[in-house]
């Protein structure tokens, strides 16, 4: 059978974004029996649906792109050197259309249980259009910030204008010329839309709860020339991401912050603030992340970097976050966000100082006035890293829903095998490097690693992989402990799990959703576990039918 008509595959990918494009490629490459279920209409994941102006990389397109192909890597010509999101879409489709990739996905097939089978193992899935299929192993590819979350304030459904999250930006234009326009939220999506609709809206209202850090993108096209000479050194682009923490083409300054003068750490920071990307950020000084009088220094500069953007004193002021450091939380970059409030046509409300009350039939209501709306745009972020997974209903072995299982924080296996959820693959999982990396190349290391557990496992007729709970014990406590040294274990951010507008997200609990080792260390991790015959994941064999046997092993 093909197509709908069929109800199993040895293989299920659950998501059609940069994961699960990549995952399937591999898959058929192998010649194996699966299937990409995508809950939208088509692929493309994040790039399909943040369609708000200004959306793009702040990864070098160049290193964000797929490595495993050298004629791709050969054919495409990147325009910019931090890609929009219109550009982005069309790389995917192009990677999907030149791989023949998209006969393998369904789309508009959202995923609402699974449910393990253990007299089988095998799990079945139930789909939204009310069909049910089985599989071998489920590959959850469904990306890190696929939950949007909208702020819990009453009166939402009231607004008589048009309204959308970000993540839900209409397909069709938008007309802003003329409009008063809202927007809540001044993290990284907001910072990217507000600088961009600044000068084509009628008035922008900017709604702040915390202001983050953020700094210069500096994007520019790229020549055909410059693309000529990227295609020449992409092996070298890809080894140098390799070697360091982020994945980023910017790698830490080998120095001491304390081994140069304070004149020399200056000069690098205007340097590393007037060029492309994060080499602000992530080509500092080590120390920036750990120690407190380090990281105070740089916020301090940057702060005034801020000051010297913004005309009006107060409103830059309020624009300098008080209650983390500069790099603290991931780090949103920026085209013109600073000089948008010069403009006579945007202000500044600052919700710390005056609490949004409710939304109103007209627009937005705040302890101190009503204010008047053509559009609202909620840029009020995801419920990050597991929220997704929170939307479908898991049940492992015995029943277990790994939403129960993860209620307090995720624990995890590599970030990428739970323990009582056998066969269930997370390439890009909580606690693994993923979400701290360059996300293609974590995407590519985490595919690589499932990919060749599954081979592993096809090659010796086994049906069934569970991580020990003494393995997963011991990866989360090395989660934990790598935090301890960082100074985002006490930022608001969603490396930490914080989100005001989620239940049981808000601010006092910390939930270790990342791994903060760097992706060469987590590379030898990894490869190390697979390299000793996958020694802390206990295999059956037999279940097709019969009893379960278990083989090969206990943690050691």
């Amino acid at each position: 059978m093909t197509g709908e008509a069929k109800t199993h595959y040895e293989v299920i990918v659950v998501g059609a974004g940069v994961a699960g494009i990549y995952q399937i490629k591999r898959l058929a490459d192998l010649g194996i029996d699966a299937t990409v279920l995508e809950a939208a209409p088509d692929l493309g994941g994040t790039w399909y649906w943040n369609r708000y102006p200004g959306c793009r990389f702040d990864s070098e397109s160049y290193t964000y792109g797929f490595s495993f192909s050298r004629e791709l890597l050969d054919e495409w010509h990147w325009k910019e050197r931090f890609s929009g999101q219109p550009e982005n879409l069309r790389y995917l489709n192009y990677v999907a259309d030149k791989f023949d990739l998209r006969k393998h996905m369904q789309f508009n097939c959202k995923v609402e249980t699974m449910q393990f089978d253990e007299t089988r193992d095998l799990w079945q899935l139930r789909i939204g259009d009310g069909r049910e299929l089985t599989c071998r192993f489920v590959v959850l590819a469904i990306g890190l910030l696929s939950a949007p979350t909208m702020p819990r304030v009453p009166g939402i459904d009231d607004f008589k204008g048009r309204s959308f999250h970000t993540y839900y930006w209409p397909h069709e234009p938008v007309d802003l010329a003329g409009k008063k326009v809202a927007v809540i939220g001044t993290g990284a999506t907001g910072i990217q839309l507000i600088g961009e609709i600044a000068d084509k809206v009628g008035e922008l209202t900017v709604f702040q709860r915390r202001p983050n850090w953020s700094a210069p993108l500096n994007n520019s096209a790229i020549s055909d020339q410059e693309m000529a000479d990227i295609r020449a050194r992409y092996d070298e682009i890809f080894a140098a991401c390799a070697l360091t923490p982020g994945s980023f083409v910017h790698g830490p300054d080998k120095r001491g912050f304390y081994e140069v003068s304070r004149e020399e750490r200056l000069n690098l920071w205007d340097k590393l603030y007037d060029e492309p990307g994060f080499g602000i950020w992530l080509a500092n000084f080590r120390e920036i992340f750990m120690d407190e009088a380090a990281n105070a220094e740089l916020s301090e500069y940057i702060a005034g970097r801020i000051r010297q953007r913004v005309n009006d004193p107060d409103v830059a002021e309020k624009l300098i976050p008080r209650d983390h450091g500069f790099g603290v939380q991931r780090l949103p970059l920026e085209t013109r966000y600073f000089e948008a409030y010069n403009r006579d046509n945007v202000q500044l409300v600052d919700l710390s100082e005056t609490p949004l009350v409710r939304v109103t039939e007209k627009g937005l209501r705040t302890t101190a006035r009503d204010y008047d709306f053509d559009i609202i745009v909620y840029a009020t972020g995801f419920d990050a890293i597991t929220g997704a997974y929170d939307l479908i209903d898991i049940r492992g072995i015995g029943g277990e829903r790994l939403a129960d299982k993860w209620k307090h924080a995720p624990s995890t296996f590599l970030g990428m095998l739970v323990h009582g959820f056998p066969n269930l693959l997370m390439p890009t999982g909580p606690q693994s490097a993923s979400a701290s990396t360059n996300f293609p190349r974590g995407i590519e290391n985490g595919v690589n690693w499932c990919t060749n557990l599954l081979q592993y496992m096809w090659d010796r007729g086994l049906t069934r992989a569970d991580a020990t709970l003494e393995a997963q014990q011991r990866w989360t406590a090395h989660v934990v402990k790598m935090y301890e040294i960082m100074l985002m274990r006490k930022a608001k951010s969603w490396f930490t799990g914080y989100n005001s507008n989620v239940a049981g997200h808000e601010e006092g609990t910390v939930r270790y959703f990342v791994y903060n080792g760097g992706t060469p260390k987590f590379l030898g991790i990894i490869n190390g576990v697979a390299a000793e015959g996958y020694r802390e994941i206990e295999f059956g064999v037999g279940a097709r039918g019969g009893a379960q046997a278990t083989v090969g092993a206990t943690a050691s």
